[in-house]
C-alpha cells in the first residue's frame, strides 16, 4: 500500500481524496493518507503516516496508531456482534505499524471491558474477523479468514493459521503456532504448536522460537518442561507440580507454567 498513489509520510499535512469523508469530530494527524470513497466517523484518531486505502470504513470511537496500513474494504470499529451489545459507548484501539489486509472487520468492545485491542506491529490478513473485547499483543498474525469469537486474548508473537475459528474466550500464548483450518474450542499454550479439529499438540513451536532468536538453553528448558506436562502419563495437575520443583524456572517456563494453571477453558493436549 505504501505505493499508493495516495501515501504520505513525514510531516506534510494529510492527504484525503477528494470522495473520502471524514467527520469533523476525526482526529487524523499529519502524514494520514486516506483513499477514495474511505469514511472516518466520529470519536475516531488515525496517528501519523497511517495509510488508509479505498473503501475502508472506520465506523466510530477508533483510534489508529502510527503507520498503519489498512487495505481495501476493511472495517474497523463497528458494533458488537453480541446480542448483549445495547448501544453502550466503547472503543477499538489498534497499536503502531499493524497492517489490516482487504475486508477484515475489526469490532469495537462491549460493556463487559470496553474496548477492543490490537497491538504494534501485528498482520490481519483479508477476511479475518476480530471480535468484541478481544486482546491482541504485538506482532501477531493472523492469516486469512481467521475468526474469533468474544473475549479472546492472543499473547504476543502467536500465529494462527487460516480458515481457523477461535471459541470464545479463548487465550493463545505467545510464540505458538496454530495450523490452518483448526479449530480452537481451548486454550493453546505458550510455545507449543498445535493444529487440527479440534486442536492436538505437536510439540514446540521450534521454528518459530527459532527465527526469534531464542537461545538453546531456553528451548531445552521449554523442550524439558513440554515432556513432563504432556508426555508423561502424570495428570496434569501432577505434572505442573513436578515441572516446577525440576525443572529451572526461567521466565519462559515460568511463563507456560502460569498460563495452564490459570486456564479456565482447559487447555489443548
Amino acid at each position: 500500500m505504501n505505493t499508493s498513489p495516495w501515501s504520505a509520510g513525514g510531516e506534510v499535512e494529510a492527504l484525503v481524496h477528494p470522495t473520502a469523508i471524514i467527520d469533523p469530530d476525526a482526529n487524523v494527524a499529519p502524514g494520514v493518507a486516506v483513499g477514495p470513497y474511505s469514511i472516518i466517523g466520529p470519536g475516531v484518531v488515525v496517528g501519523r503516516g497511517t495509510v488508509l486505502g479505498p473503501h475502508v470504513l472506520v465506523e466510530r470511537d477508533t483510534t489508529l496508531g502510527e503507520q498503519c496500513q489498512i487495505a481495501k474494504g476493511a472495517v474497523l470499529g463497528s458494533d458488537a456482534q453480541d446480542l448483549k451489545y445495547e448501544g453502550e459507548p466503547s472503543q477499538l484501539f489498534v497499536g503502531d505499524r499493524t497492517v489490516v489486509r482487504e475486508y477484515a472487520t475489526l469490532n469495537r468492545g462491549t460493556r463487559a471491558s470496553g474496548k477492543t485491542v490490537v497491538g504494534s506491529d501485528c498482520l490481519i490478513m483479508a477476511y479475518a474477523h476480530v471480535a468484541h473485547d478481544c486482546e491482541i499483543g504485538n506482532h501477531v498474525v493472523l492469516s486469512n479468514a481467521v475468526n474469533m469469537a468474544g473475549h479472546v486474548v492472543i499473547e504476543d508473537w502467536a500465529i494462527v493459521g487460516g480458515l481457523t475459528a477461535i471459541h470464545q474466550s479463548v487465550r493463545i500464548g505467545a510464540h505458538s503456532f496454530c495450523g490452518g483450518g483448526s479449530r480452537v474450542p481451548q486454550d493453546i499454550p505458550p510455545y507449543l504448536k498445535v493444529a487440527g479439529n479440534p486442536v492436538k499438540l505437536y510439540g514446540l513451536n521450534t521454528v518459530g522460537l527459532e527465527r526469534r532468536g531464542v537461545s538453546e538453553d531456553v528451548k531445552q528448558a521449554l523442550k524439558q518442561t513440554y515432556q513432563v506436562l504432556f508426555q508423561s502419563k502424570l495428570t496434569l495437575t501432577k505434572a505442573l507440580d513436578i515441572a516446577e520443583s525440576e525443572v529451572r524456572q526461567i521466565p519462559e517456563v515460568r511463563h507456560l507454567l502460569t498460563f495452564i494453571r490459570s486456564s479456565k477453558r482447559g487447555v489443548t493436549t
